[in-house]
């Protein structure tokens, strides 16, 4: 068994059936649309669009943006209120903000160009390691490695690494690892085989008998495979209640908009208040008619889990309200909403009994 700490000392002495991968992910590779665009650009969305997401998710999203914005200029020139409406539903919208604010640096620093050098890529916020990886890899075929949550699944198990892969440390270890198992030629193929190999068969529920390297997995020969990776807890989830203001005047809504630096930062919501108490109505500067309660609705973001209990109302005049604004009934669509918000847009929009 190689122990975390002995990997860099043992590297000569490490052996890995790339063969037997680059084989097995020839054959049996998912189709997937980002697959057929061989561009940097095409890469760089699809790795942005995969972290934290499924690829079956992520499938229909990234058909629609590169349809949408298929150059670097077109993403660059876009706003980014569009940006983010085109990513409505991904979640993680930090992820869609640095990519419209690279776009910009590619265009205005390398003539709408992605730089194969990784020391220009390390300038721009947004791209960390893996994603800088994948991009010299996949899109420039030099020999870099990409580590992700599936690479780092495969790794621990393969290398039998019985030390917790949080850690910076274990982390980087098995950065190191992947470095040394890639081969001299087509390494691009044997680094997107190991994320293949995580995300189809190695899994969180290691499928074995499917697997082209379990051969020499230490995990598998031991029986391991099962305990590895280590990981610490995660965070505790925190659930929150929330009462949904939903007022509309006329064909006009009442929004909020995000405030930049926040979680929902330049998404819209309609105005909520964190505490399951009765509804403060008087902190509107109108009256209101109570129309009817809505569908409950449910969304996530970082640790939380939200509930959101929207009721609608119709406002006897409108006023303006600080932090607020008034949408009309053609533009409402346009907005990017998070994703509850849209859930009870979306609800309110199919129901037939209100009339707007």
């Amino acid at each position: 068994m190689y122990k975390a700490e002995s990997v860099v000392i043992k590297m000569k002495n490490i052996s890995f059936e790339a063969n037997e991968l680059k084989k097995w992910f020839t054959e049996e590779k998912r189709d997937l649309p980002w697959r057929d665009h061989s561009s940097p650009y095409a890469v760089w969305v699809s790795e942005i669009m995969l972290q934290q997401t499924q690829a079956s998710v992520v499938t229909e999203y990234f058909i629609r943006w590169m349809r949408r914005f298929p150059t670097i200029r077109a993403l660059a020139e876009a706003s980014l209120e569009e940006v983010l409406k085109m990513w409505e539903g991904l979640g993680y919208y930090s992820r869609a903000r640095h990519l419209h604010a690279a776009s910009r640096h590619f265009l205005e620093r390398h003539g709408g160009n992605i730089p194969p050098d990784r020391e220009e890529l390390e300038k721009v916020k947004g791209l960390g390691p893996y994603t800088i990886g994948a991009i010299l890899s996949f899109a420039f075929h030099q020999k870099a490695p990409a580590v992700d949550a599936n690479v780092l699944r495969v790794l621990a198990r393969y290398f039998c690494i019985e030390e917790d892969v949080s850690t910076s440390p274990v982390r980087k270890r098995i950065w190191t690892l992947a470095e040394h198992i890639l081969p001299q030629e087509e390494p691009w193929i044997v680094m997107e085989g190991l994320i293949e190999l995580g995300a189809t068969v190695c899994g969180a529920q290691p499928k074995c008998m499917l697997c082209p390297i379990k051969k020499g997995c230490l995990s598998y020969r031991q029986d391991k495979q099962s305990s590895i990776p280590i990981k610490k807890k995660t965070q505790e989830i925190t659930l929150i209640k929330r009462q949904v203001a939903v007022i509309h005047c006329g064909d006009e809504w009442l929004l909020k908009k995000g405030v930049s630096g926040k979680v929902m930062a330049d998404l819209y919501e309609f105005p909520y208040f964190d505490e399951m108490q009765e509804f403060p109505i008087g902190v509107f500067p109108f009256s209101l008619h109570f129309k009817k309660q809505l569908k409950e609705q449910r969304h996530s973001f970082t640790r939380y889990r939200v509930q959101l209990f929207p009721t609608l109302w119709t406002a006897l005049e409108k006023k303006e309200v600080t932090g607020c604004q008034w949408v009309g009934e053609k533009t409402l669509c346009s907005l990017p909403f998070s994703s509850g918000h849209r859930r009870i847009l979306q609800s309110l929009r199919q129901d037939e009994d209100i009339a707007y």
